[in-house]
């Protein structure tokens, strides 16, 4: 039995290879993000890990026996789900992994931001001793209304770390019951409203035909001036142009990214030399521990699908099943 890793940004596939080897399966590494050469490496493979290659429907057409294809990782969005649903393939991935680390990075560039912390350190190795931005621009969570957008683990994981600052916490997720989100101390709000009301909108939803470029030149205009924005979601939530516009004007006064689209972001970009912009290199989901648990639950899952057993954390409910061994 063949499981194919389509890519991957470890040192190795010890902890795969543990977990796989024993229940008879062959472990083929691959670090291809090319449709051809993934085409050609998952043809015959019995289950398929990704991480970041673009599984698109041509990649899932090759393949001529795949069990699963499992994501590295909570969003699915480099995987055709629909194309995968209509091969009767299995999408699973691993939820559940890296949420107190997103949520702790998501306050580190709240504060960050809203105390302008980077600035005022790189001010001081300048030689400056003052504060590095307006009186103004410095804020205390306290008298702030922060806008949530999406209230999954992670979102929910945000706004309770939010609670003792006392701040006020909006959020907006049409899937969310609005008694969860009462319930949370926070207040259910339609998406225009969190726009025009929130000081911090910190973005924590999936990549869809809906939230895609959800930030954009109009909405962002709708927003309070000044607003500072944070993402730790997906770099296509935002209209990239529309923020760099938008930081340049001053509309918006700072943000804070952990991704960005373009991805990596070129070193070209303007936002890479904004003193109002805070940037890390996808990394919010980064620990030891996040890491193995993503690398075990995957692989598990990967056996599961081999040995014919039902399998967790399906994210497009296949219409027809390929035949268990």
């Amino acid at each position: 039995m063949k499981v194919v890793v389509t890519d991957y940004t470890f040192p190795t596939l010890d902890i795969e290879k543990q977990i796989l080897e024993p229940v008879g399966c062959e472990i083929v590494a691959g670090q291809c993000k090319e449709t051809a050469g993934l085409m050609t490496l998952v043809s015959d493979a019995d289950a398929v890990i990704t991480q970041f290659a673009p599984i698109n429907a041509e990649v899932i057409a090759a393949m001529s026996r795949a069990r699963v294809i499992v994501r590295y990782g909570i969003g699915v969005d480099n995987v055709d789900l629909n194309a995968a649903r209509e091969r009767g393939i299995p999408v699973c991935n691993v939820p559940d992994y890296c949420i107190d680390e997103v949520a702790d990075h998501t306050l580190a560039f709240i504060l960050a931001a809203s105390r302008n912390v980077v600035g005022n350190c790189v001010g001081i190795r300048g030689g400056s001793w003052s504060l590095a931005v307006p009186l103004t621009r410095m804020y205390a969570l306290c008298d702030l209304t922060i806008g949530v957008v999406g209230f999954g683990r992670i979102g929910r994981a945000v706004t309770s770390r939010l609670g003792p600052f006392k701040c006020r916490r909006l959020v907006h997720d049409p899937l969310a019951p609005l008694d969860a989100i009462r319930d949370a101390g926070c207040e259910p709000v339609e998406l225009a409203a969190l726009l025009a009301q929130a000081d911090i909108v910190t973005l924590h939803c999936p990549s869809t035909p809906q939230t895609r470029q959800m930030l954009n030149a109009a909405t962002i205009e709708h927003m309070k001036p000044g607003v500072i924005i944070i993402n730790v979601a997906r770099g296509d939530l935002i209209e990239t142009s529309a923020l760099i516009a938008a930081l340049q004007a001053g509309k918006i006064a700072a943000a804070a990214l952990d991704v960005c689209d373009p991805e990596p972001i070129p070193a070209s970009s303007p936002l890479c030399g904004m003193e109002n912009v805070v940037l890390s290199s996808h990394v919010a989901s980064a620990s030891v521990r996040a890491v193995r648990t993503l690398r075990e639950t995957a692989a598990n899952i990967a056996a599961r699908a081999i040995r014919g057993e039902p399998l967790p954390n399906i994210v497009n409910d296949p219409v027809r099943r390929k035949s268990s061994p």
